[in-house]
């Protein structure tokens, strides 16, 4: 992933970045810029370390744990004197190797979803669009617990553990969303995930009850593309993540079954941004949406 950032906007002295992997990505931007203002090369800077151009790399995309020797090294070799910025880097860089709070829960989901729980936390914007199910931060706990058990083919028995892991990681997702007034989330979602009936009719039913709750709270916008409305050919679902005073560059994320992408190239990132806004034309107005939750609850 790469950092694909306006130098002018990296600044580490900002408290609403958290969690290790954002904080890594923004010492590591800091440091690439400091690297190219300096007008030293990848190579010249990883020498500076005793190690090389890869390993420089892997710092500067937030890609792998600080050395406080390292960033104190480098910082010194860019110029940096001591003062408050040198002394904020370096306490960011201790605070990135720290363990995050979904940790106690790591070895039971997925590895690729780490970094982006990291920056679910840090972000103050999601936009999100799932064309098959219900978002996951919108989600009740029932919810949460028939789409695992149906994803990953896990029923009553030894493997339960895996669904009380990942329904408990999913409910602080969700608790610490609740818990931030200041973030804001959009979601886009097929018509046809609120008639798939994941766990029956009962718990459908309190499914839409939840979503028109949140709806009515205001702290949630949700966009609904209705079946029979404008097609739109995109099969897979993504999440955009926006960050507080530009602190990190917007991340997309693309979750498929092994694997997932995190992409911040300025490209990728209009082109995902595009289709958010087709996908948001293509969707009912958020009254019109609100109305047709009331209507299928009631055909419930």
């Amino acid at each position: 992933m790469s950092a694909g950032q306006d130098p002018g906007a990296v600044r580490p002295a900002d408290g609403a970045v958290r969690g290790p992997a954002a904080r890594r990505m923004l010492v590591g931007a800091r440091l690439r810029d400091l690297r190219e203002r300096s007008g030293l090369s990848r190579e010249r800077a990883g020498y500076a370390i005793r190690g090389s151009a890869s390993k420089i790399s892997r710092m500067e995309l937030g890609r792998t744990s600080f050395a406080r020797r390292d960033v104190a090294d480098l910082l010194t070799l860019y110029g940096l004197p001591d003062g408050p910025e040198r002394e904020e880097l370096i306490r960011l860089a201790q605070e990135a190797n720290e363990r995050a709070w979904w940790h106690r829960h790591g070895e039971l989901i997925p590895a690729w979803t780490h970094r982006f729980l990291d920056l679910e936390e840090t972000a103050r914007q999601v936009r999100t669009y799932e064309p098959c199910q219900i978002p996951e931060l919108l989600q009740t706990e029932e919810y949460t617990r028939a789409s695992l058990a149906i994803r990953d083919g896990i029923r009553e028995g030894d493997r339960r553990i895996e669904i009380d892991e990942r329904a408990a990681v999913r409910r602080l997702r969700r608790r610490l969303f609740t818990g931030d007034p200041g973030r804001a989330l959009t979601a886009v979602l097929d018509e046809a995930a609120l008639r798939r009936f994941v766990g029956g009719p009962e718990l459908i039913r309190g499914q839409l009850d939840h979503l028109a709750e949140l709806t009515e709270s205001g702290r949630v916008e949700l966009r609904i593309i209705p079946v029979g409305g404008r097609p739109f050919p995109l099969a897979h679902g993504f999440t955009i993540l926006s960050f507080a005073k530009r602190a990190l560059s917007d991340v997309v994320y693309v979750e498929f079954l092994t694997t997932a992408l995190y992409l911040d190239k300025p490209t990728d990132v209009a082109a995902y941004a595009g289709a958010w806004d087709r996908l948001t034309a293509a969707a009912l107005p958020p009254d019109t949406g609100h109305a047709l939750l009331r209507d299928l609850r009631e055909r419930l």
